[in-house]
């Protein structure tokens, strides 16, 4: 599938320029998934719920022309082909922890209808961490949903991946077990990542820096 005829607002003006490129449904939604590294069509596809096959693989064309992703193949065995981000394409990282800053007062009841993907709190459990006072170390989230695994220090401008689905490649800094509940509140700013670890609503395991910076009073 070609990429389409690069659409545009015409308007010299740099928000309006950034909207050309990630301004289309689903894009941003891309890119968070990308943040936890290199990941297979399949891999987007069943982490993108909603998005059609045609609209996936064109967005993906789109964002490889606009120069925010790349496309390649693993060497065997895998010998799959794999998208990942650029350097441009990381930079969006502060942008989507600013969307979901502003949008964390939209994350009321859950609806039964809406999906729900365990990593998909990672980035506002990053920005709770760096509040809390934790600016590095690997922390492992334990949610009903799911497990996954997050980097304290990343930053968009380095090479290595946000977070990752699963338990932390290694001994983690910090476990932390709550519920989507405490998640959606912490990214509201309702409640402080301390605050929720002195009040019970996140248990705290480990030995590593981060663990004890999130138990010290």
């Amino acid at each position: 599938m070609s990429p389409r005829p690069r659409r545009s607002y015409d308007q010299y003006c740099s928000a309006a320029r950034a909207l050309d490129a990630v301004g289309d449904r689903w894009t941003l939604l891309i890119v968070r998934e990308l943040l936890a590294g290199p990941r297979r069509y399949t891999d987007l596809h069943a982490d993108l719920p909603g998005v059609s096959t045609d609209v996936l693989a064109s967005r993906l064309k789109d964002m490889e022309r606009d120069g925010l992703t790349t496309r390649r193949r693993l060497p065997p065995p895998g010998a799959a082909y794999v998208y990942e981000l650029t350097v441009r394409g990381r930079g969006l990282l502060p942008v989507l922890e600013a969307l979901g800053a502003w949008g964390s007062g939209e994350l009321g009841e859950r609806r039964p209808t809406d999906a729900v993907r365990a990593h998909w709190f990672a980035l506002p459990l990053l920005r709770a961490l760096r509040e809390a006072g934790v600016a590095e170390g690997v922390v492992e989230v334990a949610l009903e949903e799911g497990t996954f695994h997050l980097w304290a220090d990343a930053r968009a401008e380095e090479g290595g991946p946000v977070y990752g689905d699963g338990p932390a490649p290694g001994e983690p800094d910090a476990r932390l077990v709550l519920d989507a509940v405490t998640c959606a509140a912490l990214g509201r700013g309702e409640v402080g990542l301390r605050e929720a670890v002195r009040g019970g609503r996140v248990e705290v395991t480990g030995d590593g820096t981060a663990a004890k910076a999130l138990r010290e009073d």
